[in-house]
This record gives C-alpha cells, structure tokens and sequence, in this order.
C-alpha cells in the first residue's frame, strides 16, 4: 500500500516562503516521479511542480516558474517544494502524488490527503 503524507502548511503573509514536505512510504519510491498538485477553493486541482524518479528532470506551472522548487531525498523517500515570494492566489489545498513510471508526465495514481497553504494579503 502506497501512503503519501504531506507537511508544512500552514499560514503566511503574501511575500514569504514555506516548505511543504511529502514522505512516502513506497519501496520504489527511488524509481517512481512525484508531483505536487494544488486545489483553490472552488476551483479543479491543477498540476503545480514534478520531478523525476531521478530527480535530473523537473517541470513547473507557468505561475510558480522562478517561485517554487521542487526537489527529492530518495534516501529519505521525501520530496520537497519550496515556495517562495508567496502571493494570495497560491493560497490553496496542496496535494503531493506519486506515478508509476520514472519520468514526470503520465497519471498520478497515489495521493496524499494534502495540506492547508494560506497567503493573507
């Protein structure tokens, strides 16, 4: 059974940073590419950073380019996403998903229960 649990979230002024962190307890974690997805209130979930199974290859949403870095510790089974310069419309429901499959792009298949961002202006 794959279990993803995300931390880190919590309530920050527009301007800062926070670092969410997702652990997964998958024994190919090293093999397998994570993503991050974020969900508005009222809005669908929309694909936010992922990186590969290596970690040598990442991808970002137009909006976070140059804000968030997505990162992982295969030894820890973590990945990271750092984000900074933080604005009201990241405020959201982050979510962290693992796939089967080395490279970035395909179907996320496992999620976590995810993990309160809020930006106050």
């Amino acid at each position: 059974q794959v279990r993803l649990a995300e931390s880190g979230g919590g309530l920050v002024q527009a301007g800062g940073s926070l670092r969410l962190s997702c652990a997964a307890s998958r024994r190919t974690f090293s093999s397998n590419a994570m993503g991050w997805f974020r969900q508005a209130p009222g809005k669908e979930r929309q694909f936010v950073a992922a990186i590969s199974a290596s970690g040598d290859s990442t991808f970002y949403t137009d909006s976070v380019k140059g804000r968030f870095t997505i990162s992982r510790d295969n030894a820890k089974s973590t990945v990271y996403l750092q984000m900074n310069s933080l604005n009201p419309e990241d405020t959201a429901v982050y979510y962290c998903a693992s796939r089967d499959g080395e490279t970035w792009k395909g179907i996320y298949a496992y999620w976590g229960q995810g993990t309160q961002v809020t930006v106050s202006s």
